[in-house]
């Protein structure tokens, strides 16, 4: 069974880049571009890794990772927040919510693969 990633992102262009990135690494990329219905995809789903986009249509990122922490089967879930909104107060507020890592949008390729990788394999990580 292949490496899976939730990817929840409602730009087209960067939910595109991360597909082909993860993909060329050998993960499978399921793709929702709104919040709406995202919490429950993934206990559908049970992914390695979810990357959550904070501002999304539908629900809004921090409100996802609350019900995914909420719920005893996708509690411990790893989740990588994704924000164009890098200033301090956001990745405390991701951190609040349960986020075990925090990028923050432009990042590099080589940023996304290394972050996706550190969580399948555990490994914790400040927010």
């Amino acid at each position: 069974m292949g490496k899976q990633v939730l990817l929840i992102e409602d730009e087209e262009n960067i939910a595109e880049a991360i597909r082909f990135i993860l993909s060329r690494d050998g993960w499978q990329v399921a793709h929702l571009a709104e919040g709406r219905g995202a919490a429950l995809k993934a206990a559908e789903l049970m992914p390695d890794v979810v990357i959550l986009d904070h501002m999304l249509p539908g629900a809004s990122g921090l409100d996802i990772l609350a019900e995914l922490r909420a719920r005893p089967a996708t509690a411990h879930l790893p989740v990588l927040m994704l924000t164009a909104k890098g200033q301090p107060r956001d990745r405390e507020a991701a951190e609040r919510a349960g986020a075990d890592r925090f990028l923050a949008k432009p990042f590099a390729n080589a940023d996304i693969l290394a972050e996706v990788r550190a969580l399948a394999a555990g490994e914790a990580g400040a927010a």
